[in-house]
C-alpha cells in the first residue's frame, strides 16, 4: 500500500509543474510588420530576445515591447537561428544557393562572417552538452556540427554525418545523442555525436512527414509533429516505441516542451498542448485558437512564454492564401497565473 502510494506522489510531483501554469491563452499581439515570410523562431530566455527569420533577413525584437533592436542582413533563406551565449555569437542557417551559415555578435548583432555549408541548410540548435551547433542539409541529407568557437570567415563544417533521408528539425538529449526527423523516410534518425554514426532511423508510424520536434530529456520521451497523417507522435528515446498518437491540425511547424507538456503549432489557427495524464498515457488537454498561419513558434523557458509568429492573409491570384504585405505579427501564449 505504501509503495503505491508513493508512486502516486511522486507521479503527481511530476505534473505540478505543468499544473502550476495552468490554463494557456493568446495575451498579446505585437505588431511588427516588415517585408519576407517566416520560420523558426528562437528566443533567448537570459535578455528575452526573439530571434526572428524573415527569408532574407533575420529580426531581432524585445519580447517585452515588440520593439526591433536589430535586423541582421545578408540571408538569401533563412530558416533557424542558434544561440551559444558562453561564444557570444548566434548562428543563422540560411537554405538559399549553395547554402550557408551567417555568424553574428550576441551583444552588437553584427554580422562576423558567413561559413559554407550544404544546400538547404534548415533546422539549427546548440548541443551544450558538446558544445557544437547542430545544423541539417534538407537536400544534402546530411546532419552538419562545428564548434561555436569557429573562424566566422575562413572556418568550414568540421563534420558531415549522411542521413537516410531529407532531415528537418532536431533535438538533442543529455548522454551525446541526436534525433533528427526524416520527412522523406518518415523515420528518426538516432545519431551518436561522439562516433558520428547514425545508430538507427525509427519509424514514426502511426505519423508520417515529421516535421517539429522537442524532447523531454528528463523522462526520455520525444514529442513529434506529423503533417501526414496529422499527428503529435510521442516516442521513448529508449528504443524508438511510440507512446501514443495524438490528433492535431493542418500545417504543424513546430514543438516544444515545457512544464511537463509539449505545445505543438499548426498553420490552420491552433495551438495544441499534450500532457501525461497518468503514466504511459497521453491526450491533447487544451486547444488554444491562434491565428490563420500561426505554424510555427518559440518558447522562453524562463517565462513559459510562446511567441507564434503570423500576419494578416488574403486571397492570393493563384487561389492560394498570401501574405497582406506589412501585417507582420507575433500572437503572445502565457499561461494562467
Amino acid at each position: 500500500m505504501m509503495k503505491a502510494a508513493l508512486t502516486v506522489l511522486c507521479f503527481l510531483a511530476g505534473l505540478m509543474p505543468a499544473l502550476a501554469q495552468g490554463n494557456y491563452a493568446i495575451v498579446d499581439t505585437m505588431k511588427i510588420g516588415g517585408q519576407g515570410g517566416w520560420d523558426y523562431l528562437t528566443v533567448d530566455p537570459q535578455t528575452h530576445r526573439l530571434y526572428v527569420p524573415r527569408s532574407t533577413h533575420t529580426m531581432v525584437i524585445d519580447a517585452g515591447s515588440g520593439s526591433v533592436i536589430a535586423d541582421i542582413p545578408g540571408q538569401k533563406n533563412a530558416h533557424g537561428v542558434a544561440l551559444a551565449p558562453a561564444a557570444g555569437r548566434g548562428f543563422i542557417s540560411d537554405g538559399g544557393g549553395d547554402g550557408a551559415i551567417v555568424v553574428f555578435d550576441l551583444k552588437t548583432n553584427a554580422v562576423l562572417g558567413t561559413i559554407a555549408a550544404m544546400p538547404d541548410a534548415d533546422g539549427i540548435i546548440f548541443d551544450s552538452t558538446d558544445n557544437r551547433v547542430l545544423v541539417v542539409s534538407g537536400r544534402g541529407k546530411s546532419l552538419m556540427s562545428f564548434s561555436p568557437d569557429i573562424d566566422p570567415k575562413a572556418g568550414k563544417i568540421q563534420t558531415i554525418i549522411p542521413l537516410a533521408g531529407e532531415p528537418e528539425f532536431l533535438a538533442v538529449d543529455s548522454a551525446g545523442k541526436a534525433y533528427v526527423n526524416l520527412m522523406t523516410t518518415n523515420q528518426v534518425a538516432v545519431v551518436d555525436l561522439k562516433s558520428n554514426k547514425v545508430l538507427a532511423n525509427w519509424p514514426v508510424a502511426p505519423g508520417g512527414l515529421p516535421v517539429g520536434m522537442a524532447i523531454d530529456p528528463r523522462n526520455g520521451r520525444l514529442f513529434i509533429g506529423c503533417r501526414g497523417p496529422q499527428m503529435l507522435i510521442v516516442m521513448s528515446t529508449a528504443d524508438g516505441k511510440v507512446l501514443a498518437g495524438l490528433p492535431i491540425g493542418k500545417n504543424v511547424d513546430a514543438v516544444k516542451f515545457d512544464g511537463g507538456r509539449a505545445f505543438v503549432s499548426t498553420g490552420d489557427g491552433n495551438l495544441y498542448v499534450a500532457g501525461e495524464t497518468s503514466p504511459g498515457q497521453f491526450s491533447i488537454q487544451q486547444t488554444v485558437p491562434t491565428a490563420e498561419g500561426a505554424r510555427t513558434m518559440g518558447l522562453d523557458a524562463a517565462t513559459h512564454r510562446l511567441y507564434l509568429p503570423t500576419a494578416e492573409f488574403q486571397d492570393g491570384a493563384n487561389g492560394r492564401r498570401a501574405q497582406k504585405p506589412d501585417t507582420f505579427m507575433i500572437k503572445v501564449a502565457a499561461p494562467a497565473s
